[in-house]
């Protein structure tokens, strides 16, 4: 009878794996279960680390309302603050989050390992730290398009921040190879664990300023007030209100894709993407990106997508969205004259009319121009046009000039057309205006004033009425009317703007319009009206028959309902955007669902990342919400769950290497530095380009390295030195591999953050941290990214000896 080897290849590396006898599985075989499981593993440490930035978010979210001295009645105003300070909360909490798989993997292989010192967490701090400074840096250099630039905006604690972090790692050469080689005494441990508590009280002193210019008499000095929405951007609001939907509305004007739906779904992307947002954030979002789950922001589907580019071009092209329906989304041309009417005075001899281009711009567009007699004659009152005109690519004004006859005998005014047509197979449309009326005005004639209608409607939400005054039988000269409004049935200043003033037409224009507030009070009301009465003219000028004419304002509380309609299907879609309010049912219903249940903007790819994931997101759906004990029970419950998949994590990847041949140490530096430093990779990416600073994206990044150290390797390095020196003698940790990797490390992110201080004083580089110039970016983000490669490369020498270490 036989049975199962006990020991064979690889099977006392794990402290937990394998769960059974693997000793007849061929090492190949092995060697790809362990791959897998590794990669999977990264996926559900990632799932229950957004789980535990969300109740970071909601810890660090709590504020409260201080009342502050002020010159008003009550002698005081009130503001809302923080009861966190954002830099303390970074450099505790949010690095805690972003770092604690590599902080509990060095604790927990101390522990399980009779308090000796491993090989695989030292290493994959100092790994994460390199992939973090070196290759994140550089992506985000990059990842800048090449005419904007982000700069660090709290430099003074990225500058603590980042001398902590090379300090933490010169103290370590310190501690292993210098002071006490191979070993660690208990004094040495502890300072390097109070390094910690001294890195943030350095920074909270920087960040509030204390010893700088600060004025005394600030009131709100040293105070973590909210931001607010800036008045003048109003998608930077936390909820949408009616002004932010009639504001969208307009801007869309008459798309006919518009519906309460889509405009909603557009309006949310919006908001939340003029949102301030913190580092927590932008892991979170990547990590649900990765995995398949609720995305932070909006997706929008092909509809509200098109709505988003009719607003991208519409901006482009004068803000007037139906360009966009005209050119096929911006795929052709659009060709029209620039103005629906000139007038040109007969003895002026010439009138250029401008034609203009939007829209696609990138092709030749062949067309016709050619005049069409009206009252004025060809041949007797102007010379007669038929042309074939081009416009060549990028090219978007082409004037033409037609000649005016001046026959000196008097004559009424009179009109002639010019008429624009496309040749064949031009991938181009005609714009609104493909004919232009030209009005030869006779000479020395000031003109008449009046109305161009007796009476004109507008609706209550319309917010302005423009009321058209023209100007006829002469152009000559400057003319000011005076107008003034005069109530009916509707109220001025209840209903509409109670108004008088001037209409200015200089020398040869035809029309003006008259401006008047519609205020919209969104009440039932019956239909309302005022007078608007022109008074006087100067410059020679009359006054014709439609003196006076009469607004009628239309209730539109239909309107009204629309645009409620909008606001709480968008305020519905960014309440499920914030971090941390999520109930114990919603937990489930986006733990089962993919894309959190959005499937209308579900890909292929959701597909694929969610059932892969299923299992880990349906477990961790178990953990309490953020919601419950002020996110403390789910910070506990998410700490503990990311423990114990530490565990897992160390004996795969001890394992994996040791049955292809790894070392640990390469291992660490390596795969499993990647899979625990890809979600910052992906959130500093996205927040590089969707700040407006580069703190969020790169500022965080030595905060997390020197937390690492001191928090990581000091906390396990107390409780084994605790333990050793308990035992009368000193915790060895031998300097070896991990002493030289520190030095080649230490060595690279001295280089790196010359570099980034370069970047930001040298103009070549754009004086920026990030971006700038093409080329001055890509030769710095390759070359930090190079750095990273080198130090690899000569710490996995070292490790096989290829090199002499210490």
């Amino acid at each position: 009878m036989t049975t199962c080897p006990t020991s064979y290849t690889c099977s006392d590396k794990g402290l937990i794996l394998p769960l059974v006898s693997e000793a007849t599985w061929p090492i190949g075989a092995r060697a790809t279960i362990y791959l897998i499981g590794l990669l999977w593993s990264f996926m559900a440490i990632a799932i229950i680390a957004d789980i535990f930035m969300s109740a970071i978010a909601q810890i660090t979210s709590y504020t409260q309302r201080v009342k502050i001295p002020d010159a008003s009645e009550t002698g005081y105003k009130e503001i809302e603050v923080r009861r966190w300070n954002g830099t303390v909360a970074n450099l505790t909490l949010m690095a805690l989050g972003s770092s604690a798989p590599e902080i509990l993997l060095s604790i927990i292989e101390i522990v399980f390992n009779d308090f000796k010192s491993g090989e695989l967490g030292p290493s994959t701090v100092v790994g994460s730290a390199a992939f973090n400074l070196m290759v994140i840096c550089g992506v985000c250099v990059i990842g800048i398009p090449s005419s904007e630039t982000r700069r660090i905006k709290k430099l003074k604690v990225f500058a603590i921040t980042a001398v902590f972090s090379v300090l933490a790692y010169v103290w370590l050469i310190i501690i292993l190879v210098v002071n006490t080689p191979d070993f660690v005494d208990l004094w040495e441990a502890i300072v390097t664990l109070l390094l910690f508590p001294i890195l943030v009280i350095f920074a909270y002193i920087l960040d509030k300023d204390y010893f700088g210019s600060s004025s005394v008499d600030d009131e709100e000095a040293g105070l973590e007030v909210v931001t607010r929405a800036d008045r003048d951007n109003l998608l930077s609001q936390e909820h949408a209100d009616k002004q932010v939907i009639v504001e969208m509305l307009r801007r869309l004007k008459s798309n006919p894709d518009a519906d309460e739906k889509n405009i909603a779904r557009l309006t949310a992307h919006l908001m939340e993407q003029n949102q301030p947002h913190d580092r927590a954030w932008y892991r979170s979002n990547a990590i649900r990106k990765m995995t398949g789950g609720t995305p932070l922001t909006t997706p929008l589907t092909d509809k509200s997508s098109e709505l988003l580019e009719t607003l991208l071009i519409a901006e482009e092209a004068g803000g007037d969205p139906d360009f966009i329906h005209l050119s096929e989304g911006g795929k052709k041309a659009i060709i029209e004259f620039e103005s629906p009417s000139t007038a040109v005075i007969e003895k002026e001899g010439r009138v250029r009319i401008n034609i203009i281009r939007h829209g696609n711009l990138d092709r030749r567009v062949i067309f016709r121009v050619e005049t069409i007699d009206g009252t004025a004659e060809a041949t007797s009152d102007y010379k007669p046009l038929k042309e074939t005109k081009v416009f060549e690519p990028k090219e978007t004004l082409l004037p033409i000039d037609i000649e005016i006859i001046d026959d000196n005998v008097w004559e009424p005014d009179e009109v002639f057309f010019i008429r624009m047509t496309l040749e064949p197979d031009q991938q181009a449309v005609l714009g609104k205006h493909p004919v232009t009326q030209v009005t030869i005005l006779n000479d020395d004639e000031p003109g008449t004033i009046q109305f161009a209608n007796p009476s004109f409607l507008f609706k209550e939400s319309v917010g302005c009425a423009q009321i058209k005054v023209e100007r006829s039988n002469g152009c000559d000269g400057r003319i000011v009317a005076k107008w003034k409004t005069k109530d009916i049935t509707a109220v001025g200043g209840r209903d509409y703007e109670n108004t008088s003033g001037e209409v200015v037409f200089e020398h040869g224009e035809l029309t003006k319009m008259i401006e008047i507030n519609i205020k919209d009070d969104l009440e039932f009301e019956k239909d309302e009206n005022f007078e608007v009465d022109l008074v006087e003219v100067d410059g020679g000028a009359k006054l014709g028959k439609l003196k006076r004419c009469v607004v009628t304002i239309v209730n539109d509380d239909e309107f009204a309902g629309f645009v409620d309609r909008i606001a709480d299907l968008t305020n519905a879609n960014l309440d499920a955007l914030r971090v941390g309010k999520q109930t114990w049912a919603k937990q489930f219903e986006e733990a089962l669902n993919v894309n959190g249940g959005d499937l209308e903007t579900a890909t292929a790819f959701s597909y694929i990342l969610h059932f892969m994931t299923f299992g880990f997101k349906s477990i961790f759906a178990l953990i309490p919400p953020a919601t419950i004990w002020g996110g403390w029970l789910c910070f506990i419950v998410s700490l503990c769950c990311i423990g114990l998949l530490t565990a897992i994590v160390a004996d795969l990847a001890n394992i994996f290497g040791c049955l292809i041949g790894l070392e640990p140490e390469v291992t660490a530096i390596t795969f499993v530095a990647l899979g625990t430093s890809l979600p910052d990779l992906f959130a500093s990416k996205a927040a590089s380009t969707m700040e407006k600073h580069a703190d969020s994206a790169i500022g965080n990044v030595t905060g997390s390295n020197s937390v690492n150290v001191f928090l990581g390797l000091g906390l396990a390095w107390v409780v084994a030195s605790i333990y050793w020196t308990s035992q009368g003698v000193s915790f060895e940790v031998p300097a070896g591999s991990l002493g030289f990797s520190v030095v080649v490390f230490t060595i690279c992110a001295i280089v790196t953050l010359i570099l980034i201080v370069i970047r930001r004083f040298v103009g070549v580089f754009g004086n920026a941290e990030l971006g700038g110039p093409k080329t001055p970016k890509m030769i710095s983000g390759i070359f930090m990214i190079s750095l990273w490669l080198v130090y690899v490369l000569l710490a996995s020498l070292q490790t096989y000896e290829y090199i002499e270490g210490f």
